[in-house]
C-alpha cells in the first residue's frame, strides 16, 4: 500500500521513511490495546474526524465482529443482539478531540482555550495510547500543548505536517512533513497518507 501511495504521488517518496515509522508506532498501540487521540484546527480539525470515520468502522473490508462477540450479543438480547452481529463492524479505537464543543467551550471559558487540546489528552490518554497532531505549521500553539501532555503521559506522538515541521516535529516521536509550503496544498497531501496509513491498519487488523 505504501508503494502503490509513492507510484500515485511521487513527491511523498521523501517521507516514505516518516509514514512507515508512523504505522510501525500505530500497529504497536493497537497491538497493544490503545487508543489513537487526534486534534488539528480549521481543515486538520475536519481530516482528525475524516481519520476516525476510517478507522472506527469498515474502509474497504466488512470487519464482521468475531463469532464471540455474536454469540454475547444474541445472550444479551435475542432480537436486537442478532442485529448487532449482523450489521456492526469491528473498530480501531480513535477519538478527534475536536469533536466535543461542549467540554471545549467550557474549558475555554473557565479556564483557557489554547489548553483544551491538553486537558482531553490529559483526561482520555493512557502510556500505550498515541497523539497524532495535524498542523500545517507544525506551530499551532493548541495542538503542542496536547503533545507535550502526551509525552508527560507517556504516550507516543505523532505529527503530520508541512513547511519545515514547525516545534511539532521536534517533539514527536515520528513527524511526517509533506513537501510543500502552502496550506491547502499541505492538506491535499495529508489526506492520501492517513488514507494510506489507515488501510495499512485495516489490513493488519481485519482479515474479511
Amino acid at each position: 500500500m505504501l508503494d502503490e501511495l509513492m507510484k500515485r504521488y511521487p513527491v511523498l517518496e521523501p517521507v516514505k521513511d516518516s509514514i512507515q515509522a508512523a504505522y510501525k508506532i500505530l500497529e504497536t498501540c493497537y497491538e497493544d490495546g490503545g487508543k489513537l487521540l487526534i486534534a488539528g484546527n480549521g481543515g486538520s480539525a475536519a481530516d482528525s474526524e475524516h481519520i476516525v470515520g476510517e478507522l472506527m468502522k469498515g474502509f474497504v473490508k466488512r470487519r464482521p465482529l468475531s463469532e464471540e462477540m455474536k454469540r454475547a450479543l444474541v445472550a444479551a438480547d435475542p432480537r436486537r443482539g442478532a442485529r448487532l452481529a449482523e450489521r456492526l463492524q469491528g473498530g480501531l479505537p480513535a477519538i478527534a478531540l475536536s469533536g466535543h464543543a461542549a467540554l471545549s467551550s467550557a474549558f475555554a471559558n473557565d479556564v483557557d482555550g489554547t489548553l483544551s487540546y491538553a486537558q482531553q489528552v490529559n483526561g482520555y490518554g493512557e502510556a500505550k495510547d498515541v497523539f497524532l497532531g495535524i498542523s500545517t505549521s507544525g506551530n499551532a500553539e493548541n495542538v503542542m500543548y496536547a503533545a507535550v501532555m502526551a509525552k508527560a503521559k507517556g504516550m507516543k506522538v505523532l505529527g503530520l505536517t508541512g513547511k519545515d515541521g514547525g516545534e511539532l516535529a521536534k517533539i514527536a516521536d515520528a513527524a511526517i512533513i509533506v513537501p510543500e509550503r502552502e496550506t491547502y496544498k499541505i492538506q491535499e497531501l495529508h489526506l492520501p497518507i492517513y488514507h494510506a496509513l489507515c488501510l495499512m491498519l485495516e489490513d493488519r487488523f481485519y482479515k474479511k
